[in-house]
């Protein structure tokens, strides 16, 4: 796994609020913490299998609170 981006806890936005499950508002905390994170990244880190990862991924693309660069998932802003 690579080395993580951390940014100061200040620097972190409250949830969105129509994040309803935990794993999905875990998987949007952990995006938004360290500035993006691959599929395995995330599975490894969150201990989540790939196809929860993939299915809360695309519930957060759909709501516009995801995208993807490259091989990495971001948070919009």
């Amino acid at each position: 796994m690579r080395s993580q981006k951390y940014r100061p806890t200040s620097a972190i936005e409250p949830v969105p609020d129509e994040l309803d499950s935990a794993q999905a508002k875990l998987v949007y905390v952990f995006l938004e913490a360290t500035g993006g994170a691959t599929v395995e990244e995330l599975g490894e880190t969150l201990a989540l299998k790939k196809l929860s990862i993939l299915r809360i991924l695309n519930a957060l693309s759909s709501d516009g609170l995801v995208d993807r660069r490259a091989n990495e998932y971001v948070v919009t802003h």
